[in-house]
Order: C-alpha cells, then sequence, then structure tokens
C-alpha cells in the first residue's frame, strides 16, 4: 500500500442497544407453549453504543489520523452519529442516506447466565449495492485502497467486482457473513483481494467454503492476516512473507466485540503510513486490545503516552519508538 494512500471503509454502519434482564429467561420459559410463545421482559439497563463493523474500522483509523472515507448506507437517523464519526477523523461524505429505512440497529437483551435474546435491523444497510465506487474516486481524487467489510452479501460481491473492474486495490473481511455465503461467492469475493482478514475460526470456515486450499488462497490473495485472539496475529503472504506477531496483553476484560474491527484499523492506518507489516500488526494488536477492555467497538480512548508504554513492554523500545512516530501527537 502506498504510503498516505486514500483508504475507503465500506461496511456496515449500525447502533447497538444493549440491555439487562435480572433473572433468567430458562425460569420465563414453558416448554409446552413454546409454538405460542409472548413474552415481555422488564430490563433494568440500557447501553446504546456506535458500531458497525465498516464504521468501527473507520473510526479506529479516524482516531489514528489516517483520514478514512467511510462507504455505506444509513437511515436519516444518522445525524448524530455522522457528527461523532466526523469529530474522530472519519470522512462520511460518501455515506448513502435512505429516504425510507432507519439505520441498522443490533437490539439485544441478556440475562443473568449472560443468554441473550436479540434481533438485528438492517435497514438502511439492505441498499448499501446502490453505492458505486467510482463516482466516490473521481470526486476525492482516487483511491489507495478500498477495504469491503461485512455489509449487505451482494454489495459486498458488487464491491469486490468494481474494484476488479476498476483496477482498485482492495481488501476483503467477510467476516459474519461468511455464514451466508456459499462457496462459490466466498471464492469470487475474496479473489484478487491485496488483503484477507479473518479470525482463526472464519479461516478455516472459509477454506472448508471455497473448497480451496491454503496454497490456492495465497495465490489468488496477496497477505493473509489472520488474527489469533490472545495469541496474536499472523500473516501469510505470497511473496513468501510468514509473520507471526504476539497480543499485547490485556489488563482487563470486557466484551470482545469490535476488538477485531479496532485491530484493522489500526493495521490499515498504519501500513497506509508505510510502517512494516510487522509494526502495522503490532499496532493493530494494541489497538484490538484497547477495543477488547472496553464496551463497544468505539469507546475506547487514544492516550499516546499509555499506548507507547503498552507497546514497549509488549514488543521493545525500537517497536514503540518505530511506531510513536507515526502515532498522532
Amino acid at each position: 500500500m502506498a504510503a498516505n494512500a486514500r483508504i475507503a471503509v465500506s461496511g456496515s454502519i449500525a447502533t447497538d442497544h444493549l440491555m439487562h434482564f435480572p433473572g433468567r429467561f430458562a425460569e420465563q420459559l414453558i416448554a409446552e407453549q413454546l409454538h405460542q410463545i409472548s413474552l415481555s421482559f422488564l430490563a433494568d439497563d440500557l447501553e446504546i453504543h456506535r458500531g458497525g463493523v465498516g464504521a468501527n474500522i473507520a473510526y479506529a483509523m479516524g482516531v489514528l489520523g489516517s483520514a478514512p472515507l467511510l462507504v455505506g448506507a444509513v437511515g436519516k437517523d444518522f445525524d448524530e452519529y455522522r457528527a461523532w464519526l466526523e469529530r474522530h477523523g472519519v470522512d462520511c461524505s460518501a455515506v448513502y442516506v435512505s429516504d425510507t429505512k432507519h439505520t441498522a440497529r443490533f437490539v439485544s437483551t441478556a440475562d443473568d447466565d449472560m443468554c441473550q435474546i436479540s434481533t438485528f435491523y438492517a435497514g438502511a444497510m439492505s441498499q448499501a449495492g446502490e453505492i458505486r465506487l467510482a463516482p466516490i474516486a473521481e470526486q476525492v481524487g482516487g483511491l489507495g485502497l478500498v477495504v469491503i467489510a461485512p455489509d449487505d452479501p451482494e454489495a459486498m460481491l458488487h464491491r469486490a467486482q468494481e474494484c476488479r473492474e476498476q483496477g482498485y486495490t482492495f481488501a476483503v473481511d467477510p467476516s459474519q457473513q461468511l455464514a451466508r455465503m456459499d462457496g462459490e461467492q466466498v471464492r469470487r469475493f475474496i479473489d484478487g483481494a491485496e488483503y484477507l482478514f479473518t479470525n482463526a475460526y472464519e479461516w478455516e470456515l472459509l477454506l472448508q467454503k471455497s473448497g480451496w486450499t491454503e496454497a490456492q488462497v495465497a495465490e489468488r490473495v496477496g497477505l493473509r492476516v489472520t488474527t489469533l485472539a490472545e495469541e496474536g496475529a499472523q500473516l501469510v503472504g505470497r511473496d513468501g512473507t510468514d509473520l507471526k506477531v504476539s497480543a499485547v496483553p490485556a489488563v482487563r476484560t470486557a466484551n470482545p466485540t469490535g476488538a477485531g474491527d479496532g485491530f484493522r484499523g489500526g493495521f490499515l492506518a498504519a501500513a497506509a503510513a508505510g510502517l512494516s507489516l510487522e509494526r502495522s500488526a503490532q499496532l493493530g494488536a494494541l489497538i484490538g486490545v484497547l477495543s477488547f477492555e472496553t464496551v463497544g467497538g468505539q469507546d475506547w480512548t487514544y492516550d499516546r503516552a499509555s499506548m507507547l508504554s503498552r507497546l514497549s513492554d509488549a514488543y521493545g523500545a525500537e517497536a514503540a519508538t518505530e511506531i510513536g512516530a507515526f502515532l498522532p501527537a
């Protein structure tokens, strides 16, 4: 990736509404009546978090000074969320606003056993396929990289095809939408990508669904980046790169949602600035653990001094110095 290249991050934009029921769902269920279930749970807590994979990745990049261009579909209720992202360095000028649907929402209630009853409303996300990259590229003077993160499944496939047709360098992050894709769609989605992001489980699922071997994937993808939770990340490239980067130790546990998005944002921001793959993955690991230590993919805070200290502890003073030269003051 060329240094200082403009990056478009395409993916879901949503809000998470998280509630807590002080009891056990299991005690409210009558097996003989499940065919006509009608229940209402009085929640004692509500947290609303900004989310969506595309928005989480863009947020991390924006905080790190990379000025990403967010590409996704939202409703007219997006104004407050837009202002938040723009305050944190995200360019929202390419976000499509639906006239008929609300911004996607994830509504979930957890009980004392951490069992969940959840609903995801796709809303405007279902219109993401109406967005075309070529006019956006013309508007901003070209795109150095297009990141295709989880979104409407058909929109993801169209986005990858448009990148191939237009000659845009692109990265793919199928994530949870792997479950919706068949083998042919998986193969079509990842073919020709410069970067392929997955976690360890998704990597095995991708191989199973695609029918390709690891070597066959390597023939079609420039660099595979597989996050391994507390074991760090593995980077395997078509050029022979085979690099393992350890994780930054967590100081607390909060919620894993958004940690992978944080890794991607940190990695891509550093790579775009010209840092090595190792340093990029190390910064990605730090942003990932900062997200892991908070509830919500955009609720971690930027503290340069603390970040440099943790980088030094995890990877050594030289790594902290090199990455620190990129981090905003």
